[in-house]
C-alpha cells in the first residue's frame, strides 16, 4: 500500500501526461491570414491564431470576398488587393495598401451568429452603391445614421453598416457556408470607394487595446508591421459615430 508521500508522487507523474482541462473561461482561437508591406517594399505573408475576440475580428472582418473597391486604374476586387496597390480616397487623393487581413468566418462559428449585411443597388441614392455590396460585422459606412442627422451640423459620421439594417435597402443575410472576410489598411486612415459608397479602412481607435491583457494587446499589433504602437495607425480620417466610440471604449 502506497503511503502518503508515495501517492502525492503517483498524481503528479500521472497529472504531468494527462491531457489539460479545458477552459470554458477562455475565448476560442481563430485563424487569421496577413499580407504586408515592409519598409523596403517587399511583401511578407503570416498566417497566426488569436482569440476571437472584438479587438482581433475587428480588424479582419469588413468586406466580403468579392467587393469591388475603387482604385486608379479602376475596380479591384478585395481577394486581388495586394500590398503596395493604390486605391482611391474621399480626399481625392489614392493612399497605398500597407495590410491587408482576412480569416474565414462561419455563420455560427464560436456559439455566436455572424450576420453580414448586405446594401441593395441604390439604397444611399442613384448608383450608391451601383449593385449590391455585401460587408462583415466590422464595416463602417461615411453616412450619418437617421438618428443624428439633426445634430452633426452636416458633418459626415464613419457609422457601422448594421445601424442602416432596414430589412428592405439594408439586410441581414446569414450566409450558409463559411465566407473570407477581409479588411485592409492604408499609408492613412481614410474612406474609400465601395462600389459608390464611401468606406473606412481599418484603425482600431485609441482606445482599442485598454480592456485587453498586455499578451493580447502585443499579439494584436505583432499583426501590423508598421505599426509598433497603437498611435502609429495615426488620427481617424473622419469623427465617427457616438455609438462606435462607446462600444470601442
Amino acid at each position: 500500500m502506497l503511503n502518503s508521500a508515495a501517492l502525492r508522487a503517483s498524481r503528479v507523474g500521472y497529472d504531468r501526461y494527462a491531457a489539460p482541462m479545458a477552459r470554458p473561461d477562455l475565448p476560442p482561437l481563430r485563424t487569421f491570414e496577413v499580407t504586408a508591406l515592409r519598409a523596403d517594399n517587399s511583401r511578407t505573408i503570416a498566417t497566426c491564431k488569436a482569440p476571437a475576440i472584438p479587438l482581433f475580428e475587428s480588424a479582419f472582418s469588413a468586406f466580403a470576398r468579392g467587393v469591388v473597391l475603387g482604385s486608379p486604374d479602376g475596380g479591384i476586387a478585395v481577394e486581388d488587393l495586394q500590398p503596395g496597390d493604390w486605391l482611391n480616397t474621399t480626399t481625392g487623393q489614392p493612399a497605398q495598401v500597407l495590410w491587408i487581413g482576412s480569416s474565414s468566418f462561419v455563420p455560427a462559428d464560436t456559439g455566436r451568429r455572424v450576420p453580414l449585411i448586405r446594401i441593395m443597388a441604390d439604397s444611399f441614392g442613384p448608383a450608391r452603391p451601383s449593385s449590391f455590396v455585401t460587408v462583415g460585422p466590422a464595416a463602417r459606412l461615411l453616412q450619418t445614421p437617421p438618428s443624428l442627422r439633426g445634430t452633426t451640423g452636416g458633418t459626415e459620421l464613419l457609422t457601422p453598416a448594421s445601424a442602416f439594417v432596414d430589412n428592405v435597402n439594408v439586410i441581414e443575410v446569414i450566409p450558409p457556408t463559411p465566407i473570407r472576410l477581409f479588411h485592409i489598411c492604408l499609408s492613412r486612415h481614410a474612406a474609400v470607394d465601395v462600389g459608390g459608397i464611401a468606406m473606412e479602412t481599418f484603425h482600431p481607435g485609441m482606445a482599442a487595446t485598454r480592456q485587453v491583457t498586455h499578451a493580447q494587446r502585443d499579439l494584436f499589433l505583432s499583426m501590423f508591421p508598421h505599426i509598433a504602437h497603437i498611435t502609429d495607425f495615426g488620427p481617424l480620417a473622419h469623427p465617427r459615430a457616438p455609438e462606435l466610440e462607446e462600444e470601442v471604449a
